[in-house]
């Protein structure tokens, strides 16, 4: 199992040049000598603490083995055009890796494909493309897979009593949200469509949104025993939401992120439990495929599930899990 939270400094260096303003860069060199990865890493944002994690560990990876890094991210979450001026920038520069979390799925797809056929290995993280064939391979969580743990602990954690849910859903139309969601709901054992589910909302995986949209669902139904939501952010704004109406002790909520802001959510008890991804696991296995391609030529394909884990400290039975005391030590994000 990797390290969670490793302390990196990772130094601001400036805004990209002309066409290239809405992205912010790290690292950055001269063009490499033969057989030295040079990388280029482009996370969703550089505010998230997921992909500064992701983004620290890259870091630490690249420089262990000696090889030039350079990180971008875009303004927001959804900011493809910033994604894409980030490719272009660093096919200029000369990078034989990109390393990307994806904002979209599809969205910055023309973008990889030029990137591709300039020699370049592109690689995605953490999200995966559609179709998969645009990558040469992609390092990420099995989002449908960590949906579904999360579903079954809620089920599990119901006794048999039939579902009463509201869902807390992230951005629409995007694939590691329809995964999530639609895992989900295998794990319960509900069909989309099912009178059980009671309401839906997004809210883009923001906190706040995830507040108001469950006031708002709770607004037409109280009558609830299990929440759905995407990740950590959006269970800390249900949680808000259902304690205000006095419902946080009796409906059953789950989450997925692993952060140790989340594992300390479940620890207070907040949530009932978390399913951890590994974004450093994803950064240091892009890292070290770059730095393969670099001295050999030979690509990495397909996809690379890195894993997931349940961490409560109220196990269910035929639900595996992990301690909330596990999920201190191998968390992601500031401890």
């Amino acid at each position: 199992m990797f390290k969670r939270g490793l302390t990196i400094a990772v130094t601001l260096l400036a805004l990209t040049a002309a066409g290239c303003s809405a992205e912010r860069e790290w690292g950055g060199g001269s063009a490499t000598s033969n057989g030295t990865a040079k990388i280029g890493l482009i996370t969703k944002t550089d505010t998230n603490p997921y992909f500064v994690d992701l983004r620290a560990s890259a870091q630490a990876a690249a420089t262990a083995k000696g090889a030039e890094f350079i990180a971008l991210a875009g303004q927001f979450d959804g900011d493809n055009d910033g994604q894409v001026r980030a490719i272009e920038n660093f096919m200029q520069q000369g990078v034989n890796t990109i390393l990307i979390t994806p904002n979209s799925s599809t969205g910055v797809l023309d973008a990889i494909a030029r990137a591709r056929q300039a020699g370049i290995l592109v690689i995605a993280l953490d999200t995966a493309t559609e179709p998969a064939e645009a990558v040469d391979a992609t390092f990420a969580t099995d989002n449908f897979e960590a949906g579904r743990q999360q579903g079954a602990y809620a089920k599990a954690a119901l006794g048999g009593t039939p579902p009463k849910l509201l869902m807390i859903d992230g951005t629409s139309g995007a694939s590691v949200n329809t995964l999530r969601h639609n895992g989900f709901l295998a794990g319960l054992g509900l069909p989309e469509g099912a009178p059980e589910i009671l309401g839906t909302q997004n809210a883009n995986g923001d906190q706040n949104l995830a507040q108001q949209g469950m006031e708002n669902l709770l607004a037409r139904t109280s009558d609830i025993n299990v929440v759905y939501t995407m990740n950590e952010p959006t269970a800390r704004g249900a949680h808000a939401a259902l304690q205000a109406r006095g419902l946080a002790d009796s409906v059953v909520m789950a989450s997925i992120d692993g952060g140790c802001e989340g594992v300390a959510n479940v620890a207070a008890g907040q949530i009932r439990a978390t399913v951890m991804q590994f974004p450093d696991k994803m950064a240091q296995l892009g890292v070290e495929a770059a730095v393969e391609y670099a001295k050999t030529q030979r690509k990495p394909s397909g996809f690379h599930d890195t894993g997931s884990a349940v961490i409560t400290d109220k196990p269910m039975p035929g639900v595996p899990s992990e301690s909330v005391a596990w999920g201190e030590q191998n968390c992601w994000g500031e401890k």
